[in-house]
């Protein structure tokens, strides 16, 4: 590869990960209980991961959407009792978004529906490959979230 061919593959680079995250992101809407949505289940999968709740806005900010789409998911979420909105305890005038028990159970029975296309995956002949580019789709992963934050 020539340096003037890294622009093009970088591009190719992009496109097929576009594309896998839309067939991904429909399998996974398949699997889902309850008939809710991959995007649903990142916020839960993101609380999951985290100690304490996040506030609408910062949710908003790491799911790249507007804060009223980011408030509408939650409310979703909200209703179903598979999420917490407390005022911040901080300044009192925002709220805080914290997973609840039932979010768990709901996100554990989640992972347990969509482990059936995950055990095909890594039965999959290409999976040792793909398993040696998680590193680099890490970095690109690190290159492309710090220089979002950046601007």
């Amino acid at each position: 590869m020539t340096k003037r061919d890294a622009p093009a593959r970088a591009y190719a680079l992009l496109k097929e990960i576009s594309i896998l995250n839309q067939l991904a992101t429909a399998e996974f809407n398949r699997t889902l209980p309850d008939g809710l949505h991959v995007s649903h289940f990142t916020i839960l999968e993101h609380l999951a991961n985290r100690n304490g709740g996040q506030t609408p806005q910062d949710l908003a900010r790491v799911f790249q959407m507007s804060k009223q789409n980011m408030t509408n998911s939650v409310a979703q979420l909200q209703r179903r009792g598979f999420v917490d909105v407390a005022p911040n305890p901080q300044d009192g005038r925002s709220k805080i978004v914290s997973l609840t028990p039932s979010g768990h159970r709901f996100r554990e029975k989640a992972l347990g529906q969509i482990a059936p296309l995950l055990g095909e995956i890594s039965e999959h002949q290409a999976f040792d490959t793909l398993g040696r580019a998680l590193p680099a789709m890490h970095a690109l992963r690190v290159f492309l979230d710090d220089r979002r934050t950046s601007k």
